[in-house]
């Protein structure tokens, strides 16, 4: 890399260059830096836009550390390995340009595999980074042969270092997009790993050895390029046993491999923070690197705990997230926006006014969007709510934005070499009036607004989360005694559930949380505690009791569950009345605007690996004409998503939590230990569910967190379709999930009380009263319909039947009762709740057949539906 000016380059921190870069190579930069500029602003897009695009967290990651990441490393490196080597640059840029140019298009294949789900594009997208990355290790090697021996060589010496350990890690993540096995969580281990730690970290490493202290404008701390020569043999070698120690699960092995390699990174750091200490960053660029460093340590250490604490490597791979943020956000995509603030305005040249007016464009507010990106980082990585982590994630969008508008106009005033760009003209203060000189204003500024983020969403989080109804004053007279007890929550009980308490005393409670999921103590005095996590305690004061009082957990379904505490003095008193649920009308029209779930059974996908994310949302919907309630959705639709498959596929599913409460999942249709994958989950927790297809039928999949009643009951179920072999082809296929409603008070979640004495307002298809009734399904006569059915309860059972048909087909758990062959037909489907199957019947003339859950109490319930049979 070209580092700018001679001059500006202390004597014995960079390799000398000449003058001011050359108009051809300063084109070729400004080419070459849009890729990485477009493939970060991808990601903001991204962000934006991600409640609506699926498989977009995987899709995130490939923009940063293949698109914008390899990109730059496979110009910088290449251009930094001619400064170091002090070899000629080139001057066409040829070979570089193919390189690029199979790189992107390798990239652009990947990214479209993951989002429209073709894995073998993906594939092939592999390959073509495996050929761009290959050649640009032999060119490297090819320039390294060539050159004298120059004091910076080992630069170039991580730079094929990590060329290697991507090579490595390509082939493996090619290998997860088509085949699925219980080797998975080691592989996707690997190729974080070394991907990351490989490509990433030993390219920034390499970098910043000369890097570093021009950025400074320091000079070069004694024995850096010792240190740097002694630390490389160590960090391979750490990589190598993290690797192999992942891929073999010998836990023990791994996190020695990565003590290792983080110990060789802090001995190549070690003379940057010499520098530092003489001459502390004053700049943006040398603000983020320092961050990024930090960043760096940071996810090591979390790393190291997570590979020594997993029971395993499925566990080891569900909990990498918690390593991910710090390391890409904080670490990566840090590094990436600090050096290209420090080397693009010296690599477009044009003299030395030019690029100190770029300079200062870049740097601008530079105190300001380190702070803000940083402390929003932190604040997210924490155990923060919902919203909280909301509103830091647009602040650290925001801070991108911040960086991509000013390097943006960089660009373009390069277009015109000798012409600056109008801001350039009229802006020509020192550097030092924009990031150095006075620093405290935009560090306060940035606190500000990370303070008011989290403000705003904890107000936001309030107001979803609802708080309790106060008792009435009880006027009893305070002893001015205070009795202290400690309540411990486990097993979703209170322990003791009563509390003796003298009339007039001062109660203070002081709760601990024994149990495996979050809990929170709420009085109806209107005392509470915050959400107490597994293994943590709270104290608060529940004031002077003089009238009994009712204790609860709030979190939804705990309090019927059982989970309920008293404070009794003398003269109990009766809790307050609830809130009446609506009345729902089952013959009720829903009106002209409404439109019904789409009933259609989606076709087999391509491929035999399916990925999926679903997104726990609470939402408040219509069930029935003029009926709103609360549910507790995948994805915000009631049944969730219909999977489709077929033996032998493998799913994997991850699960992340966007609600208020804890959540979890099981999947019917694979055979897996319940340990790991049907934990509960809270929110904002992520958690990867893969099986295996191995038996064919309509499967339940559901909420597994308990009350596990009243999680299905409100709404938290789905159907995953696998394909018996040979299935014939119809001309129509629906599916129906039959399920029950217990209302609560309109618009909040269902009564568990009503689903535990089996009293359903309602019995449904697809979610909704009677919705098929007002907007029939279409059939032609002759036609041949397929009707998947599904019972997802969670307590009645359903006997499907269409009004003036027969079936001459029945599948059902698994097994063909009949066939079109049999002499014999079926009248209608049995089904137990959870249980599953699929009728096929022609139609003999147009009109409209009735269908209906035979067990007429449901059907008159809402359990009904039309076949419009033209």
């Amino acid at each position: 890399m070209n580092p700018g000016p001679a001059r500006a380059v202390p004597r014995g921190s960079a390799p000398p260059s000449a003058g001011g870069t050359p108009t051809g190579r300063a084109g070729w930069h400004r080419r070459v830096a849009a890729l990485p500029l477009g493939y970060l602003a991808g990601l903001v897009v991204l962000g934006l836009a991600h409640p609506f695009l699926p498989a977009w967290r995987w899709t995130a990651i490939h923009l940063l550390l293949l698109g914008a990441v390899s990109n730059a490393v496979l110009v910088w490196s290449a251009h930094f390995a001619a400064a170091v080597l002090r070899t000629p640059a080139p001057t066409r840029h040829r070979a570089e340009a193919v390189r690029l140019g199979i790189l992107n298009a390798g990239v652009l294949a990947v990214l479209a595999s993951g989002t429209a789900d073709r894995p073998w594009l993906g594939v092939g997208g592999a390959a073509l980074v495996f050929a761009a990355v290959a050649a640009h290790l032999a060119g490297l090697a090819r320039r390294l042969r060539r050159a004298l021996p120059a004091r910076f060589t080992v630069t170039v010496h991580y730079y094929l270092a990590a060329a290697v350990a991507l090579l490595a890690g390509v082939p493996v993540g090619a290998w997860m997009l088509v085949v699925d096995d219980a080797l998975r969580p080691r592989l996707l281990l690997f190729h974080a790993h070394v991907s990351v730690l490989g490509w990433v970290t030993l390219t920034v490493l390499g970098t910043l050895l000369t890097l570093w202290p021009t950025v400074l404008r320091a000079r070069m701390a004694d024995g850096a390029v010792r240190a740097a020569t002694v630390a490389l043999p160590p960090a391979v070698a750490g990589l190598v046993l993290l690797g192999a120690g992942v891929l073999a699960w010998w836990r023990f092995v791994a996190a020695a491999g990565l003590l290792l390699f983080a110990v060789a990174a802090l001995l190549a750091m070690r003379p940057a923070l010499a520098v530092a200490r003489r001459r502390p960053p004053d700049t943006f660029a040398g603000w983020s690197l320092a961050a990024a460093s930090g960043w760096l340590l940071v996810a090591l250490a979390v790393d190291a705990v997570t590979l020594l604490s997993a029971a395993g490597p499925d566990a080891a791979a569900d909990r990498f997230d918690a390593v991910l943020l710090p390391l890409l956000v904080g670490f990566v995509a840090q590094v990436l926006v600090g050096s290209l603030s420090h080397l693009l305005p010296m690599a477009l040249g044009s003299g030395p006014g030019p690029v100190r007016r770029r300079t200062a464009l870049l740097q601008r507010h530079g105190a300001q969007r380190v702070v803000t990106a940083n402390a929003a980082l932190a604040v997210f990585v924490l155990p923060a709510p919902p919203f909280v982590r909301i509103t830091t994630s647009l602040l650290i969008l925001a801070a991108l934005v911040q960086f991509l508008v000013p390097a943006t106009r960089v660009l373009l005033s390069a277009r015109s070499p000798g012409r600056a760009a109008p801001a350039e003209v009229a802006d020509a203060r020192p550097l030092r009036d924009y990031a150095g000189a006075r620093p405290l204003g935009g560090v306060a500024a940035g606190l500000a607004l990370v303070l008011v983020a989290v403000v705003a969403g904890v107000a936001a989080q309030r107001v979803s989360d609802g708080a309790p109804v106060p008792a009435a004053a009880t006027g009893v007279v305070p002893t001015g005694h205070t009795t202290t007890v400690a309540v411990v929550a486990d097993g979703m009980r209170f322990h003791p559930d009563r509390i003796d308490v003298p009339p007039g005393d001062r109660l203070v409670i002081e709760l601990t949380n024994r149990d495996h999921r979050r809990h929170d103590l709420v009085l109806d005095s209107g005392a509470k505690t915050a959400r107490v996590a597994t293994g943590g305690s709270a104290r608060f004061d529940a004031g002077v009791i003089g009238a009994v009082v009712q204790g609860w957990c709030s979190l939804p379904g705990h309090r019927q569950a059982g989970m309920t505490l008293r404070i009794v003095p003398t003269g109990p008193a009766e809790p307050p009345a609830g809130t009446a649920a609506p009345h729902l009308d089952a013959m009720a029209d829903p009106g002209p605007a409404f439109t019904a779930r789409d009933a259609a059974a989606p076709a087999v996908p391509p491929g035999r690996l399916h990925r999926r994310e679903l997104h726990v949302r609470e939402v408040q919907r219509e069930v029935a004409p003029g009926v709103r309630q609360r549910l507790w959705t995948f994805d915000g639709t009631v049944p969730g998503p219909v999977l489709r498959g077929r033996v032998g596929d493998t799913f994997e599913i991850t699960l992340v939590n966007d609600g208020t409460v804890d959540h979890g999942i099981d999947f019917h249709a694979g055979a897996v230990a319940p340990d790991q994958v049907m934990r509960p989950i809270d929110p904002g927790q992520r958690l990867t569910y893969r099986f295996t297809a191995t038996r064919a039928g309509i499967w339940m999949y559901h909420c597994s967190t308990m009350p596990m009643l009243h999680h299905i009951g409100n709404g938290m179920y789905g159907a995953v379709i696998i394909d018996p072999p040979d299935l014939p082809p119809v001309d129509r296929e629906y599916v129906l999930v039959q399920s029950e409603l217990y209302l609560g008070p309109d618009g909040e979640p269902g009564d568990l009380a009503k689903m535990q004495a089996e009293r359903p307002d309602a019995v449904v298809f697809n979610g909704y009263v009677a919705q098929y009734a007002h907007r029939p399904l279409p059939a032609r006569t002759g036609e041949r319909v397929r009707v998947w059915l599904l019972d997802a309860g969670p307590n009645r059972d359903s006997s499907f039947h269409v009004v003036g048909a027969q079936f001459d087909t029945v599948y059902r758990e698994g097994r063909w009762e009949n066939r079109p062959a049999d002499p014999g037909g079926a009248q209608a489907l049995q089904l137990g709740p959870a249980a599953g199957g699929f009728v096929e019947l022609t139609f003999p003339a147009a009109g409209h057949y009735p269908f209906v859950s035979h067990v007429m109490v449901d059907a008159e319930r809402g359990a009904r539906g039309l076949f419009e049979v033209r």
